[in-house]
């Protein structure tokens, strides 16, 4: 079993595949204590290392010095108010006024299995696959009760931590932090791995040292956003991708979090995880319950590539459902940057016959198809078909593209509501707004208040309608603007600030109800591009759109990226026309191909209007992405080139689960003159097997691949690219 508990050192112990986490209840007051996080050991007492028989020792033998021992003790969940000065996960706002907590250790359960969290995302597994502890603790003066939920993955380097918060008292409280993880470590010589960006350059890395005071990123924009990833890791100072004790954290939530690593006076770092206590407040009546989102905890003793493999098996085998978790995804063609706003019928069958022949499986029609949407000014929420554009009627169009062979998908924002719009004119009331105060407009939009039911149920109808007038199959779910003015008329003064986190509720139930009455549609999720790629989103959709940023070059970044915590199957990725429509850059359409391979590849462009040589290369890459997909999707990632060190050359290599195939995507950003070839070195295969390279036949042995490694030749110019394909022999 991962979890056990020795009664003797009052610890627990949990397992996973290399990792072991261990906590304990010290004291007679029965504080429980983070011990050790790390590499597995058999040991299951080991106690000493908090350090209980050194000054200021624990408050039942120097009480006179309980703060002295609160502020240094490594506290599994601190809360705040009375004397751990460090950051804490739980403060309150009683009737009294009083915001401190202190809770204490009374129960625990292990059990096999794994629960699911009530209205949120989470990871899941079998009884075989996970155990899962609970420990109760209690604030007896507040008469609160703390559950913190653990899973171990036993197969994987994987823990999930979540929280429950119950108020058994007569009164209510108001919670006004309630985070959902926190690990103390023993040392601060380490650094801090986030992910940030913004609109159209999504995830680029950002390393720096662990120092004294608090490194912390989040969002308080509504949604987990382009600027920050809900990602922290740590990790020793000289860890490389390959090398090197690595921590991460990643956030199973899509609203406002805070992640953060905090130096500490006794040169300790405390991590911590969750919802941002910037403006949250939550009023838990009576008997009533909070769920706190999952936080999911990686150990990797093999640099950050291990890690973000950890990650990626997780997430593919445990986070992500439905018909498409193991299936390769239908070649797309969208038509947004091909048309705009500016299409009819006759416009997108011309793109779906001419993309048929050449082997694309799905025409997926963006904004603009509902409403007098002839722009981004007007008609969000009015999700009723123009029929002066989509002529015939929207059945017609569909009907006629699956006459060619090709699925059918579409695009809804279904969050939103313009000013200019019946919807918003019937009800201007259902959009988050303050009262008499003048709203923020983004992109001519307000976003719809979805903390509401009767919002919600307006929303789901009127797509329902939609999926289930037409053979639908893939819909993708655009978010274009963050939350503001965050209020409304229905909840009372003291929950205004539930808002936040309702509304991200409101968007779970949403996606929950579409993804049930609808299993066989392919959701994707979009915001703004790459805004809202989370554990969270990836719970309701296989995959999600990166950036709207096609770029091929700029993609190598926010992929790269995206990969350190997410897995390839879930990126959005498509081939777009040159000039990029983004950064006005041209680079080859073969190049482009490759690029978008690391990904769920698709197109977005007018396949009409390209070139002949363009377009007598789609049926090419097809041919590629079928005979690839199966072990990209499903094979591990190893990063051989690292384009934020070296803007040179870009490297992805894709090793089969069984080591019997390898696929090695090399991209030439920059050509280097008066240079030879580059040799690089393969990763993860079998050492003692050989390999056949598919081009040439040439056999090496898996040692000398890794150790001596390829020669990367014949390529000429910028922006170029090459394959390689290895199979055991």
């Amino acid at each position: 079993m991962g979890i056990s508990y020795n009664e003797k050192s009052r610890s627990f112990k949990l397992d996973a595949k290399d990792t072991s986490y261990i906590m304990a209840v010290v004291d007679e007051e029965n504080f429980l204590g983070h011990v050790y996080f790390g590499e597995r050991i058999p040991d299951e007492d080991v106690n000493y290392l908090m350090r209980l028989e050194e000054p200021p020792f624990v408050p039942s033998k120097n009480n006179r010095d309980r703060m002295s021992f609160l502020d240094s003790f490594p506290t599994e969940y601190p809360t705040f108010g009375l004397g751990d000065f460090r950051e804490s996960c739980l403060k309150v706002n009683t009737k009294s006024g009083m915001t401190a907590v202190g809770i204490n250790y009374v129960s625990h359960k292990i059990y096999k299995g794994k629960p699911k969290l009530q209205g949120l995302p989470a990871t899941f597994g079998s009884k075989e696959e996970c155990t899962t502890l609970e420990i109760t603790c209690v604030d007896k003066h507040l008469k609160l009760e703390v559950i913190l939920i653990y899973t171990v993955f036993e197969n994987l380097d994987a823990i999930t931590r979540s929280v429950r918060i119950k108020n058994n008292s007569d009164e209510d409280i108001q919670l006004t932090r309630v985070l959902s993880a926190c690990v103390d470590f023993d040392r601060m010589d380490m650094d801090v791995l986030t992910i940030h960006g913004s609109w159209a350059r999504e995830r680029h890395l950002n390393r720096r040292s662990v120092t004294y005071g608090k490194q912390a990123i989040g969002s308080t924009r509504g949604e987990s956003s382009h600027q920050m990833n809900p990602f922290l890791a740590v990790m020793d100072k000289t860890s490389t991708e390959d090398d090197g004790e690595v921590y991460g954290f990643n956030f199973v939530y899509s609203g406002n979090f805070l992640a953060q690593a905090e130096g500490c006076q006794f040169d300790t770092t405390r991590v911590v995880m969750g919802i941002n206590p910037e403006d949250f407040a939550w009023r838990l009546q009576p008997g009533e319950e909070f769920t706190a989102p999952e936080v999911v905890m990686i150990y990797s003793n093999e640099g950050i590539g291990k890690m973000s493999r950890t990650f990626h098996d997780l997430y593919r085998n445990h986070l992500i459902r439905g018909q498409y978790k193991d299936k390769k995804r239908p070649i797309l063609i969208n038509n947004w940057e091909a048309t705009y706003f500016d299409f009819n019928t006759e416009k997108l069958l011309n793109i779906a016959k001419e993309a048929s022949k050449l082997g694309v499986e799905m025409l997926v029609m963006d904004d603009g198809w509902f409403g007098n949407r002839n722009s981004d000014n007007c008609a969000l929420g009015d999700w009723v078909v123009n029929e002066e554009k989509i002529q015939g009627g929207l059945k017609y169009l569909v009907d006629e593209v699956n006459k060619l062979g090709m699925k059918f998908g579409i695009w809804f924002e279904p969050e939103m509501i313009s000013p200019d719009s019946d919807l918003y004119r019937a009800h201007p009331d259902w959009c988050i707004h303050i009262e008499g105060r003048v709203g923020t407009l983004c992109r001519n939009q307000y976003v719809l208040d979805l903390s509401r039911k009767e919002v919600r149920d307006y929303i789901y109808e009127s797509l329902r309608e939609i999926l289930l007038s037409a053979n639908i199959e893939y819909v993708k779910w655009d978010m274009n603007r963050q939350l503001s003015d965050v209020g409304n008329n229905i909840l009372p003064a003291g929950c205004q600030r539930e808002i936040w986190h309702r509304y991200v509720l409101g968007v779970y139930e949403l996606m929950d109800r579409l993804t049930s009455e609808f299993p066989h549609i392919l959701l994707e999720n979009c915001s703004g591009g790459g805004a809202r790629f989370d554990p969270g989103m990836l719970y309701y959709s296989p995959q999600i759109w990166a950036s709207d940023n096609t770029d091929a070059i700029e993609r190598l970044k926010i992929q790269h990226g995206t990969s350190m915590v997410y897995p390839v199957s879930a990126i959005g990725s498509h081939v777009s026309d040159c000039p990029n429509h983004t950064v006005g850059r041209v680079t080859p359409f073969e190049t482009r191909g490759l690029v978008a391979l690391s990904g769920t590849f698709g197109y977005e462009l007018d396949v009409t209007r390209i070139s002949q040589e363009d377009r007598d290369m789609i049926p090419k890459q097809i041919e590629m992405y079928h005979k690839y997909n199966d072990l990209i999707r499903k094979g591990d990632l190893y990063r051989i080139g690292n384009i934020f060190e070296k803007p040179q050359f870009d490297c992805v290599e894709y090793v089969a689960k069984d080591k019997s195939e390898v696929l090695v995507v090399y991209i030439q950003v920059l050509s280097r003159p008066n240079y030879h070839s580059r040799r690089i070195r393969l990763k993860g295969l079998q050492k003692d097997a050989y390999y056949r390279n598919e081009e040439t036949n040439e056999v090496y042995s898996g040692a000398a691949l890794m150790n001596a490694g390829i020669l990367i030749k014949g390529l000429w110019g910028d922006f170029t690219g090459k394959l390689y394909h290895y199979i055991r022999v």
